[in-house]
């Protein structure tokens, strides 16, 4: 069986409060944002080196089949699971980089501000709320 990670949540943070007339995606923004991704990114990585322990240390040879099918399930789950995760990973090194190149947190699509409590909700989001339903319809529409 897979060991629970003992980690704190990588995106329980305190909201970030904008204060009156504060510029949009400052530099206080950027760090605070620079955080969440770096502790989410750190968490990731945490888990890959969990999973590469736990498949050299719990692999076994089981003389029984229906053993070695479920530990066989269980890694393919796990390994699914990781490559789900090296996909976020780089949209986290992404997000990253558009904040070095002070371009997070607006619409690739449009240009507009994506908003702190959307980013804040998924931090890797680059696009705004209508740009994203839109390319969902679309999607769901045209497959």
């Amino acid at each position: 069986m897979a060991k629970k990670s003992t980690s704190i949540d990588p995106l329980s943070f305190e909201p970030y409060k904008v204060k009156r007339g504060e510029e949009y995606m400052n530099e206080k923004q950027e760090a605070h944002f620079r955080t969440i991704l770096e502790k989410w990114r750190t968490s990731l990585m945490e888990e890959v080196d969990r999973t590469v322990h736990h498949m050299k240390d719990d692999a076994a040879n089981f003389p029984d089949p229906n053993d070695r099918a479920s530990q066989e399930t269980e890694f393919s789950i796990e390994l699914r699971t990781r490559d789900r995760e090296r996909k976020l990973l780089k949209k986290i090194n992404e997000a990253l980089d558009a904040i070095d190149a002070h371009e997070y947190g607006f619409c690739e699509s449009c240009g507009a501000e994506i908003g702190i409590r959307r980013l804040e909700a998924r931090p890797t989001a680059n696009l705004c709320i209508e740009c994203k339903t839109l390319e969902e319809i679309r999607e769901k529409n045209y497959g």
